[in-house]
């Protein structure tokens, strides 16, 4: 399968998008939008940016938040820091991530449900009152739930010990069972 490439020794500033597979293994500052395909991160990438994409792939540096369609695949070596939204994502032990994440059913578009405090930088989650939230509550809040568990329509997923495992929603939280 063809896609557009951006090589190692490329820097842009400013939006990238386009209609057809994305790999990226220079620096980018600005945003990547790529809806209804994958965009893949080189081990030698340095983002500054908010990708929308349908699939991610992570191998490198990025700094900004993520949202998926479907899948992030977040690999090991790789450092993310933001917030992370995603239908489904799967991490490879030996990743570096500093935010929050979250997995949201396939049909919200969950970018509209979250809102970046400026103050404080911290993702503030619309769908549960938190826009009312003083933003230093909102920020111990969306880093204790990040550190707790990923919210799933009111359930949980959860990753398997040891070994890289796709986060899906449990059969509780999807409804299952």
């Amino acid at each position: 399968m063809e896609h557009a490439t951006i090589g190692p020794s490329i820097v842009i500033k400013g939006e990238v998008s386009g209609t057809e597979p994305f790999f990226v293994d220079g620096c980018v500052e600005g945003s990547i939008n790529f809806p209804g395909h994958q965009v893949t991160i080189g081990p030698t990438s340095r983002i500054h940016a908010e990708i929308h994409a349908y699939d991610v792939v992570v191998a490198g540096s990025v700094e900004g938040n993520i949202y998926c369609t479907d899948l992030l695949d977040i690999r090991a070596g790789c450092t993310i820091q933001g917030h992370l939204i995603a239908q489904r994502i799967r991490i490879d032990d030996g990743a570096f991530l500093k935010g929050s994440v979250e997995v949201h059913a396939s049909n919200r578009r969950p970018e509209e449900d979250v809102q970046m405090d400026p103050i404080s930088g911290a993702a503030i989650d619309l769908t549960r009152g938190a826009e009312s939230m003083d933003p230093a509550e909102a920020f111990k809040t969306t880093l204790r739930e990040a550190a707790a568990a990923v919210s799933v329509a009111g359930g949980v997923v959860r990753r398997g010990r040891g070994s890289p495992t796709l986060l899906e929603p449990t059969a509780e939280a999807s409804g299952i069972g």
